[in-house]
């Protein structure tokens, strides 16, 4: 007769410690980025008045400043047979994307206040995703304020330049370049004031200079000396010489590279001040 032999499983098996739970640290910058930059512009989808205001800007700006300065194009030192309003265009996309970085600035501080900020800087994810993507949001909302300017533009005002589709669109796309790296300077700003009032007021110190004391609406050599001065040192000047040369298909020359190099400056130091702001926005002063 065979004996049979009976086994408890595990029973002569060493104690197995169950493994810890895998800890969830967060995911990468990059998808942070995209996952709050569609937060952001689902605003425009839930509120599209939001981008059609939006849009009405730049347009007032155009009608405004063509009519009241229709007649610099016969001053002297206004560059011969060019018109006024292949003249402003190239400016105003560059204010456009300036201006468009105050709103930029205006919201996130109302995050803050509103205590978004704060359950954001609870969770494992890196400070900067947070400004980068309002950033990145805005920029969009400026690139369709822009192609809309240059619609309207064209159908209403016969803006024509010489440098045609290509030359129009590299123009839009310098202004962002430019407007966007100029406007992390109110992203700083409003990481550390933390006050749509104070903020809005510091802004108009910033912008006005920067807007008036280039060659926006008038060329450099019209300016008295001292306000030359002053354009000569401002990256305005250069993003709009830049832009309005590629809209009239001519060379850029070195104002492109200037207006580039300044602004990547401005931009590296105001990133590195928004950051060091940002992490200390829990509370709303």
């Amino acid at each position: 007769m065979t004996a049979t032999t009976r086994t408890t499983t595990g029973q002569n098996e060493p104690f197995r410690r169950a493994a810890p739970p895998d800890i969830w640290n967060g995911s990468t910058p990059a998808t942070q980025i995209l996952v709050l930059t569609m937060r952001s512009l689902r605003a425009l989808v839930i509120d599209p008045r939001m981008l059609l205001i939006s849009m009405l800007g730049p347009l007032l700006m155009l009608v405004v400043f063509g009519q009241i300065f229709a007649g610099m194009a016969h001053a002297p030192g206004f560059p011969e047979h060019m018109r006024y309003i292949d003249f402003l265009v190239p400016a105003i996309m560059m204010t456009t994307a300036l201006q468009s970085a105050l709103n930029t600035a205006t919201g996130l501080i109302q995050e803050m206040k509103s205590g978004i900020i704060s359950r954001f800087l609870s969770l494992p994810i890196w400070p900067g995703s947070v400004l980068l993507a309002r950033s990145l949001a805005d920029l969009t909302r400026t690139s369709l304020q822009l192609s809309f300017l240059v619609l309207i533009s064209f159908l209403a005002f016969g803006f024509t330049p010489p440098g045609g589709a290509v030359g129009t669109f590299a123009a839009l796309g310098m202004a962002l370049i430019v407007g966007g790296c100029l406007g992390w300077i109110f992203i700083a700003l409003a990481c550390h004031v933390r006050r749509v009032e104070v903020m809005q007021g510091i802004a108009g110190l910033v912008t006005f200079p920067l807007m008036f004391a280039s060659n926006a609406f008038a060329p450099v050599s019209g300016l008295p000396p001292w306000l030359r001065a002053v354009a000569c040192v401002n990256p305005m000047t250069y993003g709009i010489d830049t832009a309005r040369n590629l809209t009239l298909g001519r060379p850029v020359g070195g104002s492109a590279i200037s207006a580039i190099s300044i602004s990547l400056a401005i931009v590296v130091v105001s990133v590195i001040l928004a950051v060091s702001g940002f992490r200390r926005a829990g509370a709303p002063r």
